[in-house]
């Protein structure tokens, strides 16, 4: 970057600079006025002391929106919002909004630190005038007319001013920008929400993104599971009767081409099994139409073992974590029928209040463990996806009880 880059920059920079400090001393000369005000009042009109202390309060909002735009413009530092303040009208905002650590934060601002920053501006502000006004005296000297009383002092003092001028001005823009950033973090501190509150804030953005993942890949898998059965499905459902027709009536064939027909509808048929298991592992289309009563009540009837089903839901949960109790009610009976060595089993599902509540239990030998490779990690993790918890008690000899607790609405609702 030459020179002819750097001066224009300079320049905008020292003009941002005073920009800040004019509006700094406009802003925070306010709250000294307010205490001037506050002072007299006490003073001869105890009784309407109160006046202007009500009006700093009532400013407090303003002025920090004011504070805001400032430091944005020129101090290049965005002071994030503090949480909006519920309320069904404006009476019922002001009072929850004085029971706020970051109301009394920004009053505080305003009305103590303020008046301290506002002459730190104002004595920056003078230093710079004074530089460049004792830099250009003699330019003064030789506009101003000669009466005017400074011009009496070109004789003997106008080289001081100049040579002070020089020697102050160039240190200037650093000191500015050194109390600007002094004044920038104390105003993202105490003008923007604390550290508590902004992690409180960022945990619930997470808790909502996550939420629309989880609800983004529930619509995915439903989109997947759709696009299966009204096409691959159905084309394959067709195929298999073609083959079995053409088996049926077709019996002039020679051995040879009725063996591959057999082979070909055999092959059909174990397909279309397969990609039936498929689409109710990607999401039950009966979860949706029916509810988690027929859903729970499928995976039953499918196992190889008795199942016991109670089913006590009478608000229906998220899709997302009906999903979930689907999902692990099938993937525990798969684990008993699979190691448990068990005779029967049992499924309870019941709401209560705000959570959903899934136990599975079998009368198998027991032991189980999470870190045995046996589906459970899975089911942890599946149920960590909506803040669920799932709890294992499976003794060695049995039996095996899997209790699993669900929120029945997505986690950014909660």
């Amino acid at each position: 970057m030459n020179r002819s880059d750097g001066r224009p920059r300079r320049l905008a920079r020292i003009r941002t600079q005073l920009a800040f400090l004019c509006t700094g001393i406009l802003l925070h000369s306010a709250a000294f006025l307010l205490w001037v005000w506050f002072s007299l009042t006490a003073v001869f009109a105890p009784r309407g002391a109160l006046v202007p202390l009500v009006f700093a309060a009532a400013a407090t909002t303003g002025v920090t929106w004011l504070q805001r735009r400032r430091f944005a413009a020129y101090a290049d530092t965005e002071i994030p919002r503090t949480a909006p303040v519920q309320g069904r009208n404006e009476l019922e905002r002001a009072r929850h909004r004085l029971g706020t650590s970051a109301y009394w934060r920004q009053l505080g601002y305003h009305q103590l630190a303020g008046p301290v920053l506002g002459l730190v501006e104002a004595v920056l502000l003078a230093l710079w005038l004074g530089s460049i006004g004792g830099i250009s005296f003699y330019a003064w000297y030789w506009v101003l007319p000669r009466d005017w009383a400074f011009t009496r002092w070109a004789d003997v003092d106008g080289w001081l001013f100049a040579v002070a001028g020089l020697a102050v001005l160039p240190w200037l823009p650093s000191l500015t920008g050194a109390v600007i950033r002094l004044e920038s973090v104390s105003a993202v501190r105490l003008l923007g929400p604390s550290r508590a509150e902004e992690l409180a804030r960022r945990v619930a953005d997470l808790a909502e993104r996550r939420a629309e993942a989880l609800a983004a890949a529930d619509a995915e898998r439903r989109r997947i599971e759709r696009d299966l059965h009204d096409g691959a499905q159905q084309r394959l459902v067709s195929m298999a009767v073609n083959l079995g027709l053409a088996r049926t009536t077709l019996t002039d064939l020679p051995p040879e081409a009725r063996a591959v027909i057999d082979e070909a509808h055999r092959a059909a048929k174990e397909a279309l099994d397969e990609l039936n298991h498929l689409v109710r592992g990607l999401h039950p289309h009966v979860l949706d139409d029916r509810g988690l009563d027929a859903a729970l009540s499928g995976i039953a009837a499918r196992a190889p073992l008795p199942v016991r089903v109670s089913v006590d839901v009478a608000e229906r949960a998220a899709p997302a974590v009906e999903a979930v109790a689907y999902f692990v009610v099938s993937e525990a009976l798969t684990n008993v029928a699979k190691h448990a060595r068990a005779r029967h089993a049992e499924v309870v599902a019941e709401r209560a209040g705000g959570t959903l509540r899934v136990r599975v239990a079998d009368d198998g030998g027991g032991g189980a463990d999470p870190s045995g490779g046996t589906g459970l990690t899975g089911l942890a993790r599946r149920v960590a996806s909506v803040d669920g918890t799932l709890a294992i008690d499976s003794p060695p000899g049995g039996p095996t009880v899997i209790t699993v607790e669900l929120p029945c609405t997505l986690p950014s609702a909660l």
